[in-house]
């Protein structure tokens, strides 16, 4: 087995494959928004004390999807 190629017995790269990032991005944002509203509604119906740390990672989670949504949208008029 060779760890290596020559250039000429190389093929060629192929050509990128065109995705639509959104989706993803759109998929992620949902859950996290849904994570939060579960933990929010499982504080208010435990009754117990509001743990900041839950709340503060969803709404981040959220914060980074929306500048994520952002740039794939911008990316996509791009072209």
């Amino acid at each position: 087995m060779r760890l290596y190629l020559k250039d000429s017995e190389r093929r060629p790269d192929p050509e990128p494959v065109r995705t639509d990032d959104r989706k993803a991005i759109l998929t992620g944002l949902v859950l996290w928004v849904l994570a939060l509203v579960a933990v929010l509604l499982a504080t208010s119906l435990g009754g117990g004390r509001l743990d900041d740390t839950p709340v503060w990672a969803c709404t981040g989670g959220i914060a980074v999807g929306l500048v994520l949504l952002v740039y794939a949208e911008r990316r996509r008029r791009r072209g």
